[in-house]
């Protein structure tokens, strides 16, 4: 039996887009990465690109975004499928590759690490409207955002461990309502919280049953704004003692001068305490060229 380690680095991918590779992997060894989190929008239903992702062999957990059930969701999306879903479920393809990796309304625990990772609502869109309601009824038996929460804490109360990180492709609401704010909408001027009004409950209940939850990371809410132009002022916030990651930097790889770059945010995490969030650059070459500190514990 390997020894546990008090201090690791996770790697958090933000929202993949179609872009990995097995340089992604390979970078993920050159950093020391221990465990990798994934927090969706792989692709639209992209099997291909997640059959990559699953063959990840970095201890790991994902959850799947909104345009990973892209053509299933809703009726427009339906309409809109370039295969035949009569003979074909691209969603249910995704979620077979990633097993037990995909913690979407589930968990893992990791005891070399002593923490357990808790995922929310899989394929959220963001905002206070339910939305999709056949695709989760059907799929899991899911009627509103109440029970999206009493799922998500259901899994929380399943965990071997008191240190909890929540990973979700969508955020939490309650952390600011301008455009700017970690979940805030950015495709209207006037901004709005779009935030997983589920997911704020079930932190709240998950903390009654005495869990800690150190991290909740996840993506979906692109560090390029829309209105007004420019980057989310805060990706990175501090909150009942959680730390809050964003690390949607879209897009997570440049091409360019001879060279790619890609993009991943790195969390030191020790004693069930966050230390240090930065979102890095790596080169071709595995070296990381840039570095942005966006937390440090005080």
């Amino acid at each position: 039996m390997s020894p546990k380690k008090s201090q690791i680095t996770i790697a958090v991918v933000g929202d993949v887009h179609n872009q990995w590779d097995e340089r992604d992997e390979l970078t993920l060894q050159h950093l020391g990465i221990d465990l990798v989190l994934f927090v969706g929008d792989f692709g639209n239903e992209a099997v291909e690109v997640v059959r990559k992702i699953a063959a990840v062999k970095t201890p790991k957990a994902a959850i799947a975004g909104n345009h990973d059930a892209w053509y299933s969701a809703s009726s427009w999306g339906r309409q809109k499928a370039p295969y035949d879903q009569s003979t074909e479920d691209r969603v249910q393809q995704q979620l077979d590759l990633l097993g037990d990796a995909h913690v979407g309304f589930s968990q893992l625990d990791f005891a070399d690490y002593e923490l357990s990772v808790v995922g929310s609502r899989p394929f959220s869109w963001g905002g206070s409207t339910w939305r999709n309601s056949q695709f989760y009824r059907d799929r899991y038996n899911v009627k509103s955002f109440a029970q999206s929460a009493e799922q998500i804490v259901t899994m929380a109360q399943n965990c071997s461990f008191e240190d909890i990180i929540i990973i979700g492709h969508n955020g939490p609401h309650g952390l600011g309502s301008k455009t700017e704010s970690i979940c805030g909408r950015d495709w209207k001027p006037d901004g709005g919280d779009y935030g997983d009004p589920d997911l704020t409950q079930a932190i709240a209940d998950i903390r009654n049953i005495g869990k800690s939850i150190p991290l909740v990371t996840f993506g979906h809410m692109h560090h390029a704004l829309k209105h007004p132009s420019g980057k989310r002022r805060t990706i990175v916030e501090f909150k009942d003692d959680t730390v809050y990651l964003n690390a949607a930097c879209v897009p997570r790889v440049i091409k360019g001068d001879g060279n790619i770059k890609r993009n991943f945010s790195l969390v030191s995490f020790e004693g069930g305490v966050v230390r240090e969030i930065s979102l890095v650059w790596v080169n071709s070459d595995f070296t990381i060229e840039s570095e942005e500190i966006l937390y440090c514990e005080q």
